[in-house]
């Protein structure tokens, strides 16, 4: 008899801010020892692709490292040991800086890897430029995903999207209303995107809607823990036609606690 075809081994899949890299590179060896994605998507790395720091991916297996950075600020990276292909490096809302990176997995899935605009302190677009550009993009990146139901295929997006949309992914609903990443404005665009294309919240498929959930504590918190004042910013998304293949995700909250953390906690994702 034939033999049966041996199952697809399941892919994990994490995204991060890292808050700048090569900062950042124990707690990302402790993140890789202990959990050791298959696929790794930072944002924020804030290091130009020259003085990129490989090293500890290489150790790690990383053969696939597609990067693309500016000093100091934003930035964006894929890690796999899955041959990966350079898909697409958008720039959003006109500007060329670094917040959006994407590859072709081997099963012709496309994973795009997005750094959205924080959008600075002030609510209003007209009062602030940097609402205004974030606003810009939210707008842009609908266009975008409705473009992607008209093709029709597998996607994957992730990444720090700066807007937690439910009332339980921040600490306070009714205080948060008026606080930059959880305004109506901000909730209702990204519902917006996410109903242009279809897409699924890879977390909420297996945490209900109803359980508070964070992947983001502030700095300016002194026991950042114990006040549990949180956001989800941190995002993984998946087309419809790969909802059937998630097997769990998390967020890894243990790495916010470690020594000079990054203020984001990982969020990792198993698919079939």
């Amino acid at each position: 008899m034939p033999k049966k075809a041996a199952a697809a081994k399941p892919v994990s899949l994490a995204t991060w801010n890292i808050n700048s890299v090569r900062a950042r590179l124990p707690l990302m060896k402790a993140f890789l020892d202990a959990h050791d994605p298959d696929i790794l998507c930072l944002q924020e790395t804030k290091v130009k692709d020259a003085d990129f720091p490989h090293e500890l991916f290489e150790q790690h297996g990383y053969t696939t490292r597609l990067i693309r950075g500016q000093p100091g600020y934003n930035g964006v990276a894929i890690f796999s040991r899955l041959p990966l292909a350079i898909a697409e490096k958008k720039n959003l809302a006109g500007r060329d800086d670094c917040r959006h990176i994407a590859a072709t997995l081997p099963d012709g899935t496309v994973l795009h890897n997005f750094y959205v605009p924080a959008g600075g302190d002030v609510p209003d677009a007209k009062k602030n430029d940097k609402f205004a550009h974030k606003l810009d993009v939210l707008a842009e990146m609908t266009r975008w995903s409705a473009a992607l139901k008209k093709k029709d295929g597998r996607e994957i997006l992730v990444g720090d999207l700066n807007i937690a949309p439910l009332e339980t992914d921040v600490w306070s609903h009714k205080q948060l209303l008026d606080v930059v990443s959880h305004t109506p404005v901000e909730t209702e665009g990204m519902q917006k995107m996410m109903a242009a294309r279809g897409w699924v919240d890879a977390v909420r498929h297996f945490v209900p809607a109803e359980q508070k959930l964070y992947s983001w504590w502030s700095y300016r918190s002194p026991n950042w823990e114990l006040a549990d004042k949180g956001r989800r910013l941190d995002h993984v998304w998946v087309s419809p036609q790969l909802q059937d293949r998630l097997r769990g995700a998390q967020v890894v909250k243990a790495m916010r606690g470690l020594e000079k953390a990054s203020d984001h906690a990982p969020v990792l994702v198993t698919l079939a």
